[in-house]
């Protein structure tokens, strides 16, 4: 199985960003655009992963524990590395204090099922398109650019996903197998 933790984001903000994409794809159709129900925030990526470890794996992910929920703000877009010979199209956010402790907390969680540890820094962001080979079209450089300050919409959670992407003809197919909450506020029972 291939696996990976994320935060899945909600409708609307998944609704904005398919809008955007629809308008940035048919200026740059050669660009491999991510479907819009593929859309997530990718906290670690596990890969390959065989099925007999999932047991442990969701014991080590119930296990992670952030103080309060994450609050996430979705808005602008751009290019990794840069625009010169772009790899990955994205989508820009700011978040709470707590994203990238709670991407620690994951990867070293992870990491004692010997799972490898991650030697970058965490950098959150949405992934709106890959570039296979990289190149830019004039018309999506300028598309970018019309759309770097516009905003997608918010998240507050206080729960991630353990998805398993499967490749298909048509692309990634993802499954969300299990949804543990991080944050104590999650863990209260209503009033």
């Amino acid at each position: 199985m291939r696996l990976f933790v994320a935060l899945e984001i909600p409708s609307s903000v998944r609704e904005n960003l398919a809008a955007a994409i629809q308008e940035m794809r048919s200026v740059a159709p050669q660009v491999k655009w991510v479907r819009p129900e593929n859309l997530h925030v990718t906290l670690k990526f596990l890969g390959e992963t065989p099925s007999d470890k999932l047991a442990s794996l969701r014991a080590a992910l119930f296990a992670v524990r952030s103080p309060r929920p994450v609050e996430l703000r979705f808005h602008g877009v751009g290019f990794f590395p840069n625009d010169k010979h772009p790899r990955v199209f994205w989508a820009g956010l700011t978040s709470s204090a707590n994203l990238a402790p709670l991407a620690r907390t994951i990867d070293q969680a992870t990491a004692t099922l010997g799972f490898p540890l991650e030697t970058r820094p965490f950098t959150p962001h949405l992934t709106l398109a890959r570039f296979d080979p990289p190149g830019m079209s004039p018309a999506l450089l300028a598309a970018a650019a019309q759309n770097a300050s516009r905003e997608f919409g918010t998240l507050d959670t206080a729960s991630f996903q353990l998805i398993q992407s499967k490749t298909k003809s048509t692309g990634a197919e993802y499954t969300t197998l299990h949804s543990f909450s991080f944050a104590a506020e999650a863990e209260r029972p209503n009033a």
